[in-house]
């Protein structure tokens, strides 16, 4: 299928590794130009390299902190005609309500949940003046099911979740769709260190992680994700807002 995105550009936070840098693939084999935001320069240029070699579409980089609120403002205004925002960005630690302290739950949410909100009130306005847009916000499965071992990321997602449902409810009015994923358990390195923190808890042993993965279903792929985004932000997508979509070959429906 041609998902008629030729030409447009994206945003992609956190878009060096992991699911944004699947996405990053996926959006620029339908012919996508990119901006890639985060911390990590070098990983960027790596990335940058490897699709434009591959692809051949403009990358553009920029090394960023979203928890810091003046540089999401400065992204947003480094990229003002952007099509499609994909807010990535941000790891949630794992831990209950009295092992996560004060200042790492303000330093999680400050990268992801503050960060998806202070770019979505940077570039909405943009893609308000030229009528058209979408955002799509990557947010996580622990948000529909909060645990106590993940009290913080549930939390965290479950706030990203209503922003989405908020803002998208009234967005078509202004030629916008906000939609999200939540991935559910996903190949990454993001991936390696929850189960870390699992064997940690029960085998006494992070190195054991391993023992942990599950089989029924297995995790699936960056790609996975990536294929949804690459679906939501495109024409054939165009009369779905205010929504949440959830990857997790069907763990949370149990």
């Amino acid at each position: 299928m041609d998902l008629n995105l030729t030409g447009r550009e994206a945003l992609i936070t956190g878009g060096s590794k992991g699911i944004g840098r699947a996405c990053a693939e996926v959006l620029a084999s339908e012919g996508c130009s990119l901006h890639l935001a985060a911390r990590e320069e070098v990983a960027l240029r790596r990335t940058q390299e490897t699709i434009e070699s591959k692809f051949g579409v403009p990358v553009t980089i920029h090394p960023v902190d979203l928890s810091r609120s003046v540089e999401a403002r400065d992204l947003a205004a480094a990229c003002p005609d952007i099509d499609i925002l994909v807010n990535n960005a941000g790891a949630i630690p794992s831990g209950d309500l009295w092992q996560i302290e004060e200042h790492s739950w303000r330093e999680a949410w400050d990268l992801k949940v503050f960060g998806y909100l202070n770019l979505c009130r940077a570039v909405y306005p943009q893609m308000q003046a030229r009528g058209k847009g979408v955002i799509v916000n990557i947010i996580g499965a622990a948000g529909e099911r909060p645990r106590i071992d993940y009290i913080t990321g549930g939390m965290g997602n479950a706030s990203l979740m209503a922003l989405s449902r908020a803002l998208g409810a009234r967005s078509m009015r202004d030629g916008i769709q906000v939609v999200a994923v939540n991935p559910g358990l996903i190949k990454t390195e993001r991936m390696e260190t929850l189960l870390q923190a699992g064997a940690r808890k029960k085998l006494n042993d992070p190195e054991r992680w391993q023992e942990l993965m599950p089989t029924d279903p297995p995790p699936g792929e960056p790609r996975d994700v990536a294929n949804l985004v690459a679906f939501l932000a495109s024409d054939c997508a165009q009369y779905i807002t205010g929504t949440v979509v959830t990857v997790d070959g069907g763990v949370t429906a149990i």
